[in-house]
Order: C-alpha cells, then structure tokens, then sequence
C-alpha cells in the first residue's frame, strides 16, 4: 500500500524460535503488519474471511485456520489444528475476538491460554498503534496519512505464566501490550 511500517522491538526475539504472538486486533490490516515482523505464521480465525475478495485470497496463501462457527465443539478442534501448528509454525492470535469498533484494546477471550497450556510456545506479546486510524472496521476509506507502528515486546516464557490463573495470564499479557498502545 505503499506505507511505511515503523517496527521496535524486532531486535528483542529470536528470529528462529516459534512463538505464540498475542496482539490486539484493529484493524484488516493486522495480519500484514504482523508479518513484516514474523512472517512464517500460522493464523486461524472465522471461515467467512476468506469469501472476501482479495483478502480471502491472502488468507488461503498464508497458513490460515478457518473457524465455522464459534462453538465449543469448533473452538476445541481449531485449538488443536493450533497446537498441531505449533511444533512448525509461529502462532498468531488476536484475543479480542475480532476488531474494535471504538479504537480500545477489548477484553481478551481465553482461546490463547488453551494454546500456551497446550503448546511448546513463548508468548511474544506485540502491539499494533495506527492501524485503527488507517482503516478501522466502521469506515470504508483508508486513511492513508496514518502513522503505523508495531512495537514488539520481550518475550514472555512459557514458565513464568503456566503457573498463573487464566485472569493472572490474560491481565499480564494484556498490560504489556496496553503499556505502549495510543
């Protein structure tokens, strides 16, 4: 699109390690930004995103795990399409669901911690600034002087959070990610 993507961070992880990166989720462009950091990801998210033209056919050419419907019944097999994923792949997950509508980091859904539980990842917490007021999901038209920025966070390890209660890790990880969020 012929943005300039400011990156901080990308020094912080290590390139060939797998991860699990959680990051907020604004706008349709978040996947993009997320692969100018990390761009061998494992995504999953609802089927109905690859019926939209041109992005659905970027979703089929990335490693892209469609969801039916969200029930536990699907969320539980998606989960373990994911954990299978993992021992190749980085995942990528947007905890919020889908994208806000006000521009405020929502709250967190738990599908995340099924994954860390379950999978041999480091969370890489990673916030997404700009991409809001680039293309938000109530407005047609990009705004093409936005500012974009993802800032990625130290890693955290596995072993710091398993121990947590699943409101401890989605609090945790999520005040990281809010620390630098405008």
């Amino acid at each position: 699109m012929g943005k300039r993507l400011k990156i901080q961070g990308n020094e912080i992880f290590d390139k060939s390690k797998n991860y699990l990166i959680v990051t907020n989720h604004s706008s349709l462009f978040d996947i993009l930004a997320i692969m100018a950091v990390k761009p061998a990801v494992s995504w999953f998210g609802r089927e109905r995103l690859i019926k939209i033209p041109v992005f659905g056919h970027l979703l089929k050419s990335i490693d892209y795990i469609p969801m039916k419907s969200a029930n536990i019944r699907n969320t539980k097999i998606m989960i373990d399409q994911l954990i299978h994923k993992s021992k190749g792949f980085t995942i990528a997950i947007f905890p919020e669901g889908t994208r806000t509508i006000d521009g405020k980091i929502q709250d967190f859904k738990r599908g995340f911690i099924h994954v860390l539980r379950a999978a041999d990842l480091d969370i890489l917490p990673i916030t997404l600034n700009g991409l809001y007021e680039l293309k938000p999901k109530t407005r047609f038209y990009i705004k093409f002087d936005a500012k974009v920025e993802v800032v990625v966070h130290k890693p955290i390890a596995k072993e710091e959070l398993i121990a947590m209660s699943d409101k401890e890790i989605i609090s945790t990880v999520k005040n990281v990610i809010e620390s630098v969020y405008n």
